[in-house]
């Protein structure tokens, strides 16, 4: 038997951040990020998905993200967060009342420069 027909199948290439890519291209990278942090102990921090995809190498000025406590102080039941990818979005979803992650591409709003409607919080850190 030869040594290529014992040896194991090459693991798949983990998701990576294709900067010439699309918004399509670079959904899986994203989604793993997003796993990863909702897999953590800081799943409930806005903050701490932007930190995470800022690290991953996505621009902080490219992003929205919405509060992450209600109005009276309760952990919100679902945040959103984005990365405007060209005149497309990266967004995600978490929650309680979500269940799983969620991320999708989307088409940017108003002039493109913007991919989540309503109040967001400042990205100041």
């Amino acid at each position: 038997m030869s040594a290529s027909a014992t040896s194991e199948p090459a693991a798949p290439e983990a998701p990576a951040l294709v900067p010439e890519g699309t918004a399509d291209d670079n959904l899986p990278y994203f989604s793993a990020i997003v796993d990863e942090v909702w897999g953590s102990d800081r799943r409930g921090e806005g903050r701490a998905y932007v930190d995470a995809l800022v690290e991953a190498g996505f621009d902080r000025v490219a992003m929205q993200v919405t509060e992450d406590l209600t109005t009276v102080g309760n952990p919100a039941e679902s945040m959103q967060f984005s990365v405007r990818w060209d005149d497309q979005c990266l967004i995600g979803q978490v929650g309680p009342d979500v269940g799983e992650t969620v991320a999708r591409v989307l088409p940017a709003l108003e002039d493109g420069t913007v991919c989540l409607l309503g109040d967001t919080r400042p990205i100041d850190w």
